[in-house]
């Protein structure tokens, strides 16, 4: 084992060490700017899922591990800010265990600290992130992916801000008591509930940031209404690049949320940034579905996820790069300007399915080397890297202190 994660070292430092750029020729001095900036501005990720996999068997995480995220590989990409995704399968709504899970794993992000202080530190305004920078910490703070703990008490909203949840995914890949998904062929609300219209004012008293990735248009487009605070969607690509998938945002969707002031934080799946590997990967989860269906297997069963995986193994999707995510940042700057990208790349969250040069938290210089070379400028990519997300939050939180 010992010798493993000696290889493993090894080849991380390797591959790592330049971008990867499609074998073209790479520019040293900017390379290393690339990685100065990286250092020199706040990089914040707003999906990380590492709480799951640390609900399913807690591990040293200040080692090099499994996964796409640790100490010593965020340290190295430049990681200031990770909000810890705080997810809870839409399977549980209404069983009364959605909140019993995410307080579960609530408690997990901050044994983190607890564990390891001199190397994770928790916070839970803007105004914390200045004096806990430059102490070669990551700062931890988290996002709940799937309203449903919430389980129509706003009571609980209370105390999940409490406990320093500072954005809620309204819902997941299935309707909730809350709002209608993106990924449900079933619209029970058309949009938000009575009640989710309660939790958006609620969200917005308590300075929660309202994170519309994972819903509906209508449930978008009655979130923007409804709100007084900008919103995010913590991470989500374009349907420009993606025909006809919802869970990706419209070109109308991206010009309304920046007349609202919020900002879409691009993530890193390969299937969300190109249409040859959507279809492919749509392709091949209705192959799974109706596998699981004729063979009586329920989803979510060890026996599901090892069909799944071993589908995954013998049918690969091609790969994405660094220039299809950078593509998506073009996207944005374009319709609507630099104001409204960050970064939310769902490490840990998409079994692997990555571009190459994006594969874990060190590569976090590998996407800015690709922006260098298309002509971004220091201001835009410290926009890009965590200043977008800053002003978001600064605003939620002004907006909840005028409703307090």
């Amino acid at each position: 084992m010992k010798i493993f994660f000696i290889y493993l070292l090894l080849f991380t430092f390797i591959s790592s060490a330049f971008p990867q750029n499609e074998n073209q020729i790479v520019d040293s001095t900017l390379w290393k700017k690339a990685e100065l900036l990286c250092k020199e501005f706040i990089v914040a990720d707003t999906h990380i899922d590492l709480p799951d996999w640390l609900y399913d068997e807690w591990f040293d995480v200040t080692q090099l591990s499994k996964g796409e995220i640790d100490y010593p590989r965020a340290i190295k990409g430049g990681l200031d800010i990770a909000f810890m995704s705080v997810y809870t399968s839409p399977s549980l709504e209404g069983t009364g265990k959605s909140k019993v899970k995410a307080d579960s794993m609530i408690s997990l992000v901050h044994k983190m600290v607890r564990t390891w202080p001199d190397k994770f530190c928790f916070i839970r305004s803007t105004s914390e992130i200045k004096d806990n920078l430059n102490q070669n910490k990551i700062l931890l703070t988290m996002g709940m992916e799937n309203g449903s703990p919430i389980k129509n008490n706003l009571n609980n909203l209370k105390e999940f801000y409490d406990k320093g949840v500072r954005y809620i995914t309204l819902a997941h890949y299935k309707w909730n008591h809350i709002c209608d998904s993106a990924n449900d062929p079933e619209r029970k609300w058309n949009g938000l509930s009575p009640f989710g219209e309660d939790v958006v004012k609620e969200m917005n008293r308590l300075g929660i940031m309202i994170d519309i990735s994972h819903v509906s248009d209508s449930t978008f487009f009655d979130v923007i209404e409804v709100s007084n605070a900008p919103v995010i969607a913590s991470h989500s690509c374009f349907r420009f690049f993606t025909p006809g998938y919802e869970r990706n945002m419209s070109d109308e969707m991206i010009k309304v949320l920046a007349k609202n002031g919020g900002v879409i934080q691009i993530a890193f799946a390969s299937f969300f940034l190109r249409n040859d590997i959507y279809q492919q990967y749509t392709n091949g989860e209705d192959h799974i579905k109706q596998y699981l269906k004729v063979n009586n297997i329920k989803s979510g069963t060890d026996s599901a996820w090892k069909y799944e995986e071993n589908y995954w193994k013998e049918n690969p999707l091609p790969s994405a790069t660094v220039k299809d995510v950078a593509n998506q940042i073009d996207h944005v700057k374009k319709l609507v300007g630099i104001d409204y990208v960050g970064l939310g790349s769902d490490f840990n969250g998409v079994g692997g399915l990555l571009p190459a040069g994006l594969e874990d938290v060190s590569k976090y210089p590998n996407l800015v080397y690709e922006l260098l070379l298309r002509g971004y400028s220091d201001e835009e990519i410290e926009k890009i890297l965590g200043g977008n997300l800053i002003r978001v939050w600064t605003r939620v939180e002004e907006v909840s202190g005028g409703l307090r």
